[in-house]
């Protein structure tokens, strides 16, 4: 019985826990890869150990037949391995070893343009749009666009704020948006007041719908084709 509870608990010893191993770099390839790799790594041999790695690559393409026919399958397998190995694997690969520092540079921060916080729902586009023809010599074509301007501007206020709008809102915000240059009242805008815009909130479209109207039903059940 000893003996029995001995062997058992050597047993329990000697299994290995994926707990226990080194973490995985790239978890996509799997330990079988990575420990690969790590053997890779034990051989002195420059050309064993090259030929080691292209096996490697070759077992990758095998696991992985629907990515092997991509044009830069290869590439990218030669290049992980390198970053599986932490950059220590020494070999004439048919491409060159990509280098750590590129690698773990972080990217160059995005400017972004500065919006404002009021009149967020006319949009940045609208705005670029109202500054552009604010630089225009006044004419014509510039009242022209001034007008549908401000119908655009105003389709956008009934689609976010409320079911109406007067045109002198409007325009005020136009005045505000292009620092003055802009917003001389005109004629009515398209957008008639009190009409209520297509895209307007959800509150306006959430209606309760008229219950059908049964009463011809009705009146056939009793005295038509369902009558006994």
């Amino acid at each position: 019985m000893s003996t029995l509870m001995e062997t058992s608990s050597i047993t329990t010893l000697s299994l290995d826990y994926n707990t226990d191993r080194p973490q995985m770099v790239l978890g996509e390839y799997g330990r079988l890869v990575q420990t690969m790799v790590e053997f890779t790594l034990t051989i002195e041999d420059r050309a064993k150990r090259t030929e080691s790695a292209a096996h490697i690559v070759d077992t990758v393409g095998r696991l992985n037949p629907t990515l092997r026919g991509q044009a830069d399958f290869a590439r990218k397998v030669w290049d992980h391995l390198h970053v599986i190995s932490g950059f220590q694997l020494d070999v004439d690969g048919p491409f060159p070893a990509p280098q750590r520092e590129l690698l773990e540079a972080k990217p160059e921060r995005v400017p972004y343009p500065p919006k404002s916080r009021s009149h967020r729902y006319y949009g940045v586009i609208l705005q670029n749009l109202i500054n552009t023809v604010a630089e225009m010599e006044p004419s014509e074509e510039r009242q022209g666009i001034e007008y549908d301007i401000a119908n655009q501007m105003k389709r956008a206020y009934l689609s976010w704020n409320k079911d109406t709008v007067d045109d002198a809102v409007i325009f005020n915000d136009l005045r505000i948006l292009s620092a003055g240059r802009l917003g001389q009242e005109g004629s009515a805008l398209s957008v008639a007041k009190g009409v209520v815009s297509q895209n307007a909130p959800l509150h306006t479209k959430n209606r309760k719908k008229k219950k059908p109207n049964t009463t011809n039903f009705n009146n056939k059940r009793k005295g038509g084709f369902f009558r006994k």
